[in-house]
């Protein structure tokens, strides 16, 4: 079982005097990148809402909002009424139409620092289990939309993983044919060169010839890394940085086996299972 760690998860919550509204969106990342957007009352509680998504998201890059609506009649802000007052007889002072200009002076006062005041008031109890309530609920659409992303990756990976094995198949099946190749291209060159040669001293070099070009070791190591590969796909937890691993065994595998080939055939099999490997790669940045 994987997860993408792209997601989304929405929660409303309708209180007596307020609608909030719970947003959670994550994209991928190396690490957990907690971004958090909420109003400056509930900042002594962020810390416990942060640690709650870490908890359930664990990775990613995640974008976290928490928006309030004012629906009844309660406002935080109020007007600094003896500073307003203030301001004004400053204004009216410097007037020579004060009394005409009254309502003026009023929308230039309010716009001085400290006219307005906001009053912070501690955050009801009642209130934050609501949110929390809501959080939790955000989340679950959040894992929600992440395993069903999971599973279309996971069905993309299984495709062309077994691709690469059935390429595998083809590179063993045409491999001997390959050493047949360069034993007679060798055998070709020296007889170009119109010189008598020792048959058994050509035999041993030979032999140490195409042991430097055999991948029996190689393509034993890529079958064991494709087997390995599908069972951690298939494993309960999502390993995005596992199968990463992995993949990178497997990179390397088939690059000796291009290096190693010298045979036009098999280094098409080798840039097709290279293609493969390659839209897998892209994929796993964005898994758990």
């Amino acid at each position: 079982m994987i997860k993408s760690m792209t997601g989304f998860g929405k929660s409303i919550l309708q209180l007596p005097t307020k609608k909030i509204t719970i947003e959670v969106k994550s994209l991928n990342s190396k690490n957990l990148d907690l971004n958090a957007r909420i109003p400056s009352q509930y900042r002594e509680k962020e810390l416990e809402m942060r640690k709650t998504i870490a908890k359930t998201l664990e990775r990613g890059k995640v974008d976290f909002g928490l928006y309030v609506e004012v629906t009844a009649e309660e406002n935080s802000t109020k007007i600094n009424e003896s500073i307003v007052k203030d301001y004004m007889k400053q204004l009216g002072s410097i007037s020579q139409y004060a009394k005409q200009e009254e309502l003026e002076l009023i929308k230039m006062a309010v716009r001085m620092p400290d006219a307005l005041k906001t009053e912070r008031a501690e955050v009801d109890e009642t209130e934050f289990e609501a949110i929390k309530g809501g959080l939790t609920e955000a989340l679950e659409a959040i894992e929600n939309y992440r395993l069903d992303e999971g599973k279309a990756l996971e069905k993309d990976f299984i495709t062309r993983i077994k691709n690469i094995s059935d390429l595998l198949e083809k590179v063993i099946e045409i491999d001997p044919e390959r050493i047949e190749v360069v034993r007679e291209r060798l055998h070709k060159a020296v007889s170009e060169l119109k010189e008598q040669v020792d048959e058994n001293r050509f035999e041993q070099e030979l032999v140490y010839y195409l042991e430097k070009f055999d991948i029996t070791e190689e393509k034993v190591r890529l079958a064991n890394h494709v087997e390995y590969f599908t069972t951690t796909l298939n494993s309960k937890d999502s390993n995005g940085k596992k199968l990463g691993f992995i993949t990178q065994e497997i990179g390397r595998e088939i690059n000796t086996i291009g290096s190693k080939s010298n045979y036009a055939p098999m280094q098409q099999l080798v840039v097709q299972m290279k293609d493969e490997l390659e839209k897998i790669k892209e994929q796993l940045l964005n898994i758990l």
